[in-house]
């Protein structure tokens, strides 16, 4: 049944709905809680900002996709990802044996909240940092490069790897080759664990116009800011065939997954984050939406095809 966007926006918990059209803004709503100057975390499309900075390093030859990940990060010869090929990282087609569940609270999901401290520590259990626990992930039953399934381990790792390919902290990389060169009107800021680890998974926190700039960016091929050869990448897409007999395949029919972005196969592409958090970029119609929430679930799969219909409803308007 179709309701008018402002009740649909109400009623989905959304706090931000941030358009761009051609470079221009053109239209914003926000609920009554929230304002546009506001920081609002932006959870997984953070994973898409960490894609942005390896594809950088890869088109500047300080990042090899062939090379394994173990070349970077030595501690981690050992785990799922010493022979995983750094391409495979970025595409989420790693066997890894780890369960995203978001609400765990006994298993994998809460070992690896708290060691970014998302969740308390337990009395007699050391938690580990963020590193370690990456570099302690065990290898899953099957190749690398055969399926894509959705771990944020790995865009963690990903943030140490492009940290030791760059010789750069990761919030100095994003401000130096991504922040500053594309006008950026406020602070972003990081999550970090207590060793100073990078939560390039999850961590990210920026205004809605700012996520709309960078998303206007890739929608553009750029300017100057992005090679563009990895814009060309990102909108190429991935492996379908992957994509198709992967776990979020239902997600975008017909998609794939590159340098942790969404091809939607219906010629935008996406990044989204748990709770709501969107970012849609149309280029045949010169669009960008962000959309920033406080969805009470943490992965409501009916309404991600909702706000999809919407961010396809607007592209078209």
């Amino acid at each position: 049944m179709n309701v008018p966007i402002q009740q649909f926006l109400v009623e989905s918990e959304t706090n931000a709905l941030t358009i761009m059209r051609d470079g221009r803004f053109i239209a914003e709503w926000h609920a009554p809680h929230f304002a546009a100057e506001k920081p609002h975390i932006i959870f997984s499309i953070t994973k898409s900002v960490t894609g942005l900075l390896a594809g950088i390093l890869v088109e500047r030859g300080a990042l090899s996709l062939d090379e394994t990940v173990a070349t970077y990060i030595p501690d981690a010869v050992a785990s799922a990802y010493g022979d995983l090929p750094v391409r495979d990282l970025l595409n989420m087609t790693v066997a890894v044996d780890f369960n995203e569940t978001y609400l765990d609270k006994t298993g994998d999901y809460d070992r690896y909240r708290r060691a970014m401290l998302w969740n308390p520590e337990r009395p007699g259990e050391p938690t580990p940092t963020l590193r370690e626990l990456v570099c302690s992930l065990p290898r899953a039953a099957r190749d690398h490069g055969s399926h894509h399934a959705y771990q944020s381990p790995n865009a963690d790792m990903a943030g140490l790897v492009v940290e030791a390919a760059s010789g750069k902290r990761y919030a100095e990389l994003l401000e130096t080759e991504i922040w500053k060169p594309m006008g950026a009107h406020s602070d972003a800021f990081l999550t970090v664990d207590r060793a100073g680890n990078p939560r390039a998974s999850g961590g990210l926190s920026m205004t809605a116009r700012d996520l709309a700039r960078l998303g206007e960016l890739v929608r553009t091929g750029g300017n100057g800011a992005l090679p563009d050869a990895l814009v060309a990448s990102l909108w190429a897409g991935g492996d379908r065939d992957v994509w198709a007999r992967g776990e979020q395949r239902l997600l975008y029919p017909g998609g794939s997954y590159r340098y942790f972005w969404y091809e939607t196969g219906t010629g935008a592409l996406a990044g989204m984050g748990i709770h709501g958090q969107q970012i849609w970029i149309d280029k045949a119609s010169g669009t960008v939406i962000v959309r920033m929430a406080s969805e009470s679930l943490p992965v409501n799969d009916a309404l991600d095809q909702k706000v999809i219909a919407m961010m396809k409803a607007i592209s078209a308007a």
